[in-house]
């Protein structure tokens, strides 16, 4: 399927043209709460004709991935660093016109309490580039000016009043930062799906690169009930991340600092189920989200 014709890819905006709040909420709202249990993800008809649904897993038997995964533990919190913002983009291909090593996302969302998948909930994902950019924040991801970033140049940007990025916790926020104004007009590595039935959702995206200070990673936000229920983070098996690492074009950018064992914010429950798939990895990962916010 080309990256340019997909039935998720759809502006919210244009789907829900017209209403006065628009973003992630509306999605929601359109989308209907459901329980948690038993619900089928449906199709989502606005005014305007447009339909958001929730996709069908395209790998054969891509649930029984998950299989070893049914765990009801409260998938760990973490912060949603500076670059979070409302991109705008549901759609499964976030690539654009981003080179690397081609990387299948599968999540799947369960209730933490029930353990029952989660269907129409909103599962929002976003990561930097090969040379450590964020679209929407090239200029503070860079440390400034735009264009390549330096090697050994921390990432900048943190919204005024931001605190600095901090640990795993409980709870379904974002770790107290405040949402990121973006100062380009790029979207690039940054997507949202609905789940379906199953609670999955699937992205086709690159391999993350890296910045100083962090090691490698995937940030993602879970949405249910019009609430952010989830703010977490997947990370990937060392010996992967330097096998991609020397590859082109991530080669080309030189002086990775850290790594998953001195990474402040790393957990081993965030590493993702990875596998070689055709050019490149697929990985997999649940998440247990508190669905109803009560801490469990």
């Amino acid at each position: 399927m080309g990256r340019d014709h997909e039935g998720q890819r759809v502006s919210r905006r244009r789907l829900f043209a017209g209403v006065s709040s628009l973003g992630l909420g509306s999605l929601l709202a359109a989308c209907g709460s459901g329980s948690g249990s038993g619900t089928s993800a449906t199709a989502v008809t606005t005014s305007t004709g447009a339909t958001v649904t929730p996709e069908a897993t395209t790998a054969k038997d891509l649930t029984s991935l998950f299989a070893d995964a049914n765990t009801c533990k409260l998938t760990a919190t973490t912060t949603q660093g500076p670059y979070y913002f409302d991109a705008d983009k549901v759609r499964s291909d976030i690539r654009e016109d981003k080179q690397g090593v081609r990387l299948r996302v599968a999540i799947k969302v369960q209730d933490s309490e029930t353990c029952e998948p989660l269907p129409n909930a909103v599962v929002e994902i976003w990561h930097c580039d090969a040379a450590g950019l964020y679209s929407g924040a090239e200029a503070q991801s860079t440390g400034g000016g735009g264009g390549n970033q330096p090697s050994g140049t921390p990432p900048s940007g943190a919204p005024t009043g931001a605190p600095p990025s901090g640990g795993t916790g409980g709870g379904g926020g974002g770790g107290g930062m405040a949402d990121l104004t973006p100062t380009d007009d790029k979207r690039y590595l940054r997507g949202a799906q609905v789940t379906n039935s199953n609670g999955i959702v699937e992205f086709i995206t690159i391999w993350p690169g890296w910045y100083r200070g962090r090691t490698i990673h995937i940030h993602a936000m879970v949405h249910f009930s019009s609430e952010r229920v989830l703010t977490t983070q997947m990370m990937f098996d060392e010996k992967l991340n330097s096998a991609v690492m020397a590859m082109s074009p991530y080669s080309e950018h030189t002086g990775r600092d850290t790594f998953n064992d001195n990474d402040n914010i790393y957990d081993d429950s965030m590493l993702m189920k990875v596998a070689k798939e055709d050019d490149g990895y697929l990985g997999v990962i649940v998440f247990a989200a508190d669905s109803d916010k009560d801490g469990s």
